[in-house]
């Protein structure tokens, strides 16, 4: 053999005996990658050598396989639990929800609860195979019957389990005063109103002598927390109803989580069992069967250890999703804050999440506005070697990515998911606040350096999570990167070492990992120092792709497109939210020339001297289809203006303080900085691209000064409309056309404000190739004081493509003449004016 022969071999002999040992101490996942590895380097052998390694080829590529089979880099099928066994956890979770209901008084739904344990225990007793299992199942139903019948008033407990199993189970309601097991009385659902601070429910004190098993084992439902707000905190009529329509998303109801759903019960006599999830192509190319927890693990459990290194992407295209679950689990397992803990049930009396037998789990999702209830069973879908086919943590014990997973995607309408971004994957799991920037190279208006220093700042401070996602990028291109197609990557940290700033990112696959500088591969720029400070070794990098790199941020502006962050809404002290209603038919499709029926707010800040005066507001779209998801056609944008709160008519007069680009996300965030000391006034506009469909949207503001937002409505009580035409020689033209401007139509405009003066809005519309406007002249004014002096006309203004409007406070009563024009004579077409006061009017055309 050559040298460079040897050395392949070599390296061949050194893959095979890493894969035997971690195949022996049963780390799969490195033992297939291994085994690889050592069949890829016999066959370059092969071509070089003319020995025959094809035999310790093969062997390897077999086992690469065998392990495949058994397990595909997931969980492995563990022994399946006996039939007792699991009816007799069910019990104990039915007996713990009973101790809940007893600790509370609710005599009633504790003793029904109590008699479906007994119930369950009876019935796993006689499939019992050992003497143990049999004394466990008659101590609980003993103990279960002896609480209900103390409860009921009937203090003698049974004498033996014979007793028990002759008597037909007590319940309510029997005239011999026995139990039945009846469903209690669900109290209806109403919405809270907003802002009802942060609730938390204390556990109940569990008499642990009673039931001493649910020490350890006992559910609960844990703490709900709903933002405090700045203003109102009740819901109006309409945003019921705008939470009300938004709440069946894809044909199933997912009503807003509330205070009662803490008492959700997850205890059933039977596993619970949902509507199969529709499945994506790949899916169903390999699908077996559904698969419970116990199937799969001897010991499930919720969570085992928060980590994002654990957490695998397979088959279902959610890497944005998958990302998102790694920042969120990286978050909390290094600031020790729930935040994927927090939004799972049932819980046990600390908070945590806890398996249920039951089958039955709830997740709290934010989800068009609202943080929603979400009811899955824990039914997985498995491949036909064992595999799962959805995402999973290599814990093989825990469930909490897959049942997350499962949840997010049963509100979007199953497996078959069209893809996402962070912005709206964070937001879901954490109600964080989503923001996104543009970082490609040649995107303009993008400070680099800024940018990085904000993100690591607020990154190491946990003020924010983040991701990246690549752009299009062609095969070639992929291939000699490392990267993926547009693909999203969890930011895992952020380091500034002599001025080189490099992110750690991970892959949700778990492998394929960037190839350029700072990558394993890279020997130039991993020197010793910087080896030792970041705690990196390429050579140990390189025996194992879990698809976690090093990258530089140059790398990074050159190959991603965009940085997606979600900040914490805790580093703002005020907030507040309104959901409201766009309907299609009201105002144009598109905002080029008139804004008047666009929503708007007034949003009045105030800024204490020396204080940070930072205002966010977000604005997003509900989405109730998934094929809307799929083809967002709905580009929106919030627009700002400093005209001290009040009514904007014209898209660009004035010109928008805060302009923006109409995305087809949901979410759009509005950043307005540098607010002045004192009093701020601004008008929110929302708008849209162009308007094809009625659309429900939140407003959510955050500021760090106190605030107040209103929707500005419509002052005006009366209102009337007229139609009219320039047509021959009524296309008089404006003023400045003297011998054709008088034949122009003319309106009479009688106003009867009495003692107070009126406010009067008039809008002309007409075909938008001709520039239009209109004068107002005085007629007869009955104001007194306005009797010597000489009022002048009022004019629309500049003449403008298609629409003008002019808007007067404090006119007085009398009659007023309306002359509407084109710029230029002969041009014909017809015109809608309507006028609007708060005092009643007449409007007739003159002839």
């Amino acid at each position: 053999m050559m040298a460079s022969e040897t050395d392949v071999y070599q390296l061949a002999v050194d893959f095979a005996n890493r894969a035997v040992t971690f195949d022996r101490d049963g780390k799969i996942d490195a033992a297939i990658y291994f085994y690889q590895q050592a069949a890829y380097a016999l066959r370059t052998c092969q071509h070089m050598d003319e020995r025959d390694f094809s035999s310790m080829r093969d062997a390897y590529e077999k086992r690469a396989t065998e392990l495949k089979d058994k397990g595909d880099a997931c969980m492995e099928m563990k022994q399946e639990k006996s039939g007792p066994e699991l009816v007799t956890e069910r019990a104990k979770v039915l007996c713990s929800e009973a101790l809940d209901a007893d600790n509370e008084s609710k005599s009633e739904e504790a003793v029904n609860l109590y008699a479906e344990a007994v119930k369950l225990c009876l019935e796993a007793r006689e499939m019992a195979k050992t003497e143990e299992e049999k004394k466990q199942l008659t101590q609980i139903a003993e103990m279960a019957l002896e609480r209900a019948e103390h409860l009921k008033g009937i203090q003698k407990a049974p004498d033996s389990m014979s007793e028990v199993k002759d008597q037909k189970i007590p319940g309510k309601g029997d005239s011999h005063g026995r139990l039945q097991a009846t469903t209690p009385t669900k109290p209806q659902r109403i919405i809270p109103p907003l802002g009802i601070g942060n609730i938390s429910l204390e556990g109940p004190k569990t008499n642990k002598n009673f039931f001493p098993f649910l020490e350890e084992q006992s559910l609960h439902r844990g703490s709900s927390q709903h933002l405090q707000l700045s203003g109102s905190d009740a819901y109006t009529q309409e945003e019921l109803e705008v939470i009300r329509k938004t709440s069946c998303i894809n044909n199933r109801e997912y009503v807003p989580f509330m205070f009662y759903d803490l008492k959700e019960k997850f205890s059933l006599p039977m596993p619970f069992t949902d509507v199969d999830l529709a499945l994506s192509p790949k899916q169903r190319r390999a699908f077996a069967r559904w698969a419970r927890p116990h199937e799969l693990s001897s010991d499930p459990k919720v969570i085992q250890l928060i980590d994002p290194y654990s957490i695998r992407q397979t088959v279902v295209s959610d890497c944005s999703f998958v990302a998102s679950l790694s920042v969120s689990a990286l978050y909390e397992k290094k600031f020790k804050c729930q935040i994927i803990t927090d939004i799972i049930y049932p819980r046990n009396r600390t908070g945590y999440p806890v398996y249920n037998p039951c089958g039955k789990y709830m997740v709290k999702l934010h989800i068009n506005g609202v943080p929603r209830k979400v009811i899955i069973d824990d039914r997985l879908p498995l491949g036909k070697h064992g595999e799962l086919l959805c995402s999973y943590s290599s814990n093989r014990n825990e469930l909490w990515v897959s049942l997350l997973e499962k949840a997010y995607m049963r509100v979007m309408g199953g497996y078959d998911f069209p893809g996402s971004n962070s912005n709206i994957d964070l937001h879901a799991l954490t109600g964080w606040i989503p923001d996104r920037t543009n970082i490609r190279e040649g995107d303009g208006g993008c400070d680099k350096d800024a940018i990085f220093q904000d993100l690591y700042t607020h990154f190491h401070r946990g003020n924010v999570l983040a991701t990246l996602a690549t752009g299009e990028m062609s095969d070639a291109e992929s291939e000699r990167t490392g990267l993926v197609s547009t693909h999203a990557y969890a930011i895992l940290d952020i380091q500034e070492i002599k001025g080189e700033r490099l992110f750690m990112l991970k892959n949700p696959w778990s492998h394929v990992r960037w190839k350029g500088n700072y990558s394993e591969l890279d020997t130039r720029h991993w020197t010793p120092e910087l080896r030792t400070k970041l705690n990196f070794d390429p050579t140990s990098a390189k025996m194992f792709d879990n698809g976690v790199f090093w990258i530089d941020y140059q790398s990074v502006c050159k190959y991603f497109d965009v940085l997606y962050k979600n900040w914490n809404p805790g580093i703002f002290l005020h907030k507040y939210y309104l959901h409201h209603t766009w309907n299609a038919g009201v105002g144009p499709a598109k905002d080029l020339y008139n804004v008047s029926n666009n929503p708007q707010y007034s949003l009045t800040v105030t800024v204490p001297p020396g204080k940070d005066g930072k205002v966010w507001v977000l604005l997003t779209r509900h989405i109730v289809d998934i094929q809307d998801f799929r083809d967002n056609r709905e580009y929106i944008c919030l627009l700002v203006y400093k005209t001290g709160g009040k009514k904007v008519y014209y898209p660009y007069d004035p010109p928008p303080y805060l302009d923006g680009v109409r995305i087809n996300s949901p979410h759009y965030l509005c950043k307005i900085h540098a607010l002045e000391p004192g009093t701020n006034k601004y008008t929110l506009v929302v708008s849209q691209y162009e308007k094809m469909n009625t659309i429900h949207y939140t407003l959510a503001v955050y500021s760090k000064c106190p605030f107040s937002m209103q929707r500005i409505k419509n002052p005006f009580t009366y209102k009337k409309q007229v139609t009219g035409e320039w047509k021959g020689l009524t296309a008089g033209g404006c003023a400045n056309n003297r011998e054709t401007y008088s034949q122009n139509p003319r309106f009479r405009l009688a106003l009867n404000p009495g003692r107070e003066k009126a406010q009067v809005l008039i809008e002309l519309r007409g075909p938008r190739e001709y520039s239009i406007g209109f004068d107002l002249l005085p007629v007869v004014i009955d104001d007194p004081q306005a009797q010597n002096t000489p009022i002048p006309r009022k004019s629309s203004g500049p003449y403008r493509s298609g629409f003008v409007v002019l808007e007067l406070e404090d006119i007085s009563s009398g009659s007023y003449d309306i002359i509407p024009s084109t710029f230029r004579p002969k041009e014909e077409g017809p015109f809608i004016m309507c006028v609007q006061t708060s005092c009643p009017l007449s409007l007739s055309p003159l002839t």
